[in-house]
């Protein structure tokens, strides 16, 4: 990394190893120029090809001005070659006689014939090709002292100039062609080392010295685990002597694990960031192309590279697509794709210790990595990213907001209370969609009421406000979503709920938003068949109400059905089968199709749709005696919503009270503290001053 210029805080390069005569040099300040241009992509010592259509645009600008000297060439020979009058050999005896010629001039059997009026055009004509032109002439009868008042010259056709003049008529289309020609087959040799160009790697390089990409462990809030683990690899790559003197040897890899948009990526930059070292970053998708070794030839090419820039970081995003486990498929993609794994192991080992190249891999499906991958000498190091608490949400929230104007009432807690589940990618499109709501309205702040309806985009889509219900289907809808909410309310285990609403969002005719006022990290099995009760208080409300059913139940059975046998094959909550895990660990191939291997056989696959049934049955019964039981509630809370289309959690469980309907909260009443200032509930209406 020495042949990398220091730069200054404000960018510019120093003159530390340069000396002081050759600083001001003209070669010096072009090459500094040239480094410092916007578009020059880091070397770090290797030689990067140009990309981009710039080479294709100057061999088009050479060959058009090619063309047009040669153009200019060709109307500046065909002037001189202009064509004169064609006379004949009388014509020219008598203009003798008359005294208008002033020379001939003789090449061959040809007669150049010029006048003594220089305004005139001159004449060509052909002569007899044994005898003299005076000969000639005396024979038209053009006397001697006719003769002698004009100028013969006999020229022999001889010479560059003549053959010159004579050639390039003929040879000038040819040129002409033959340089078109020329072009077009560069151009598809060009295309041709394109298409055997692709073994070359795809990685995107990072300079370290270049501020506007850095980013650095500031940049990153929450996963404070994560970065304390990640900060050793900074210290190694800083320092490497103190853990080399102490016979310690840094890990070859690091794999960040985590669900989507945990900011795996982000963490991964960052560590580069500190360290100052260049990023080579990869999706694991990149390596495979449609031809076979592609992805082992640009495995070889990434590694080469980053060893010559060492210290160096390089990153695989998605590394499951290339990483899964060996042996599980058939056919050329998948042997491929077996190749670009064995190389990449293969480049792990053929680090030498204490290399000073760090691989880096993200993926939100670890489960699936082969095993050779994460045994120890390769990726030695596993870091799990978890979704964000609610610090480390308002810590996030706080980071997307910096660059936005926000209003005196927006309170960042209160939408990190109701945003538990959201990932870092998810809270950063929450601020953005807020601030594009602002803009939209034509404001120039952002307010807490942006904030909030910024949350039911994220989570559930946008408004359709052109989707009118029908006064049947409202009423159908209300009833729906009252009774998903009634059960929630009195179920204990059950989150509670934030929002009612039969506007259009998404797929959906109408919501209930439940969200639990903490962050769990568990569920139970009592949370489970509340939750499994709950998603059925919409269907039973309708049934109940209308004594018929509509599809409007049919996500919330897909939902409800999955719980019921997770809680039977992942989760061992089933009285029958107990303690035991009953979920496929894999699959086979069988006549050429994939076929799930359960691990057990059909009277067993019969008795789990038992349980499941049994399960979502009880369920079933249960919130039909609380919709029976709090009917009037029911009644009130559907009147309510079809009157105004939204209720929040203040005024629904108002509702719930006048109607002798008790909450209940498992979880606030064991804490024993009541709801947070600023509760997330409270009816968010637009302030007129605030919306300004």
């Amino acid at each position: 990394m020495d042949d990398i210029p220091k730069r200054t805080e404000d960018g510019e390069d120093t003159d530390e190893k340069r000396p002081s005569g050759a600083r001001n040099s003209r070669k010096e300040r072009q090459k500094r120029a040239d480094d410092e241009r916007p578009d020059r992509q880091p070397s770090f010592g290797l030689k990067i090809p140009k990309v981009g259509p710039g080479n294709f645009w100057n061999n088009v600008l050479s060959t058009l001005l090619l063309l047009l000297l040669l153009t200019s060439l060709y109307s500046y020979v065909t002037n001189r070659l202009s064509v004169p009058d064609e006379v004949t050999l009388s014509q020219v005896a008598e203009r003798v006689k008359a005294g208008e010629i002033d020379k001939i001039v003789v090449r061959g059997d040809s007669l150049e014939v010029a006048y003594k009026d220089v305004s005139r055009k001159p004449a060509e004509a052909k002569k007899e090709t044994e005898a003299p032109i005076t000969e000639t002439l005396t024979n038209f009868g053009v006397s001697p002292e006719q003769l002698s008042g004009v100028t013969i010259d006999v020229q022999n056709q001889t010479g560059f100039r003549y053959w010159f003049f004579s050639s390039v008529p003929f040879l000038l289309p040819i040129i002409m062609i033959g340089l078109l020609a020329w072009f077009f087959l560069r151009q598809v040799r060009g295309a041709g080392m394109q298409a055997l160009n692709f073994g070359s790697s795809k990685a995107r390089i990072i300079d370290p010295n270049d501020t506007s990409q850095r980013v650095t462990f500031n940049d990153v809030a929450g996963a404070k685990e994560a970065k304390e683990e990640l900060k050793e690899i900074v210290d190694f790559l800083r320092n490497p002597k103190k853990f080399l003197d102490i016979g310690a040897r840094i890990p070859k890899g690091v794999l960040l694990m985590g669900a989507p948009g945990t900011g795996k990526t982000l963490l991964a930059r960052a560590v580069a960031g500190e360290s100052g070292v260049p990023f080579f970053s990869i999706s694991g998708s990149e390596f495979v192309e449609m031809f076979v070794g592609v992805g082992a030839s640009r495995v070889r090419d990434l590694f080469q590279m980053a060893k010559r820039a060492a210290p160096a970081i390089i990153f695989v995003d998605e590394i499951d697509a290339v990483g899964r486990v060996r042996g599980s498929g058939v056919g050329g993609g998948n042997d491929e794709r077996e190749q670009t794994l064995n190389q990449i192991l293969v480049e792990m080992d053929g680090f030498e210790p204490n290399e000073k190249v760090i691989v880096m891999a993200a993926s939100n499906r670890p489960d699936v990595l082969d095993p050779a991958l994460l045994r120890p000498g390769r990726f030695d190091r596993r870091v799990t990213i978890d979704l964000p608490d609610r610090e480390d949400r308002i810590a996030i929230l706080s980071i997307h907001a910096r660059k936005k104007p926000l209003a005196e009432d927006v309170d960042l807690t209160i939408i990190a209370q109701r945003t538990p589940g959201f990932s870092g990618a998810d809270l950063y499109s929450l601020m953005n969609e807020g601030a594009i709501l602002a803009a939209r309205e034509g404001r120039k702040k952002v307010a807490q009421f942006d904030l909030i309806r910024s949350i039911e985009k994220v989570m559930l889509g946008p408004e359709r406000k052109s989707h009118v219900l029908s006064k049947r289907e409202r009423e159908i809808t209300a009833y729906h979503e009252a009774g998903h909410a009634l059960v929630s309310s009195v179920l204990p285990y059950a989150d509670p709920v934030q929002k009612i609403s039969i506007i259009s969002r998404g797929r959906a005719a109408g919501y209930t938003l439940k969200l639990p006022d903490q962050d769990r990290r568990m569920q139970s099995r009592k949370e489970f068949l509340d939750d499994i009760a709950s998603a059925l208080g919409g269907y039973v409300a309708e049934e109940m109400i209308f004594d018929d059913l509509t599809t409007g139940p049919s996500n919330d059975l897909q939902v409800l059905t999955g719980l019921a046998r997770d809680m039977v094959t992942k989760y061992g909550m089933s009285d029958v089968f107990g303690p035991m895990v009953l979920e496929g660990m894999g699959g086979r191939l069988i006549g050429g199709g994939w076929s799930e291997d359960r691990g057990y056989g059909d009277d067993v696959a019969q008795k789990i749709d038992a349980e499941v049934k049994k399960i979502i049955e009880e369920a079933k019964e249960r919130a039909k005696e609380i919709l029976v039981r709090y009917r009037g509630a029911l009644d009130a809370v559907a009147a309510r919503l079809v009157a105004v289309e939204t209720l929040e959690r203040e005024e629904y469980e108002a509702i719930l009270k006048a109607q002798g309907v008790e909450v209940k909260d498992y979880y606030r009443d064991l804490e024993g503290t009541p709801l947070p200032k600023g509760d997330p509930t409270k009816i968010l209406e637009p302030d007129s001053d605030t919306l300004a």
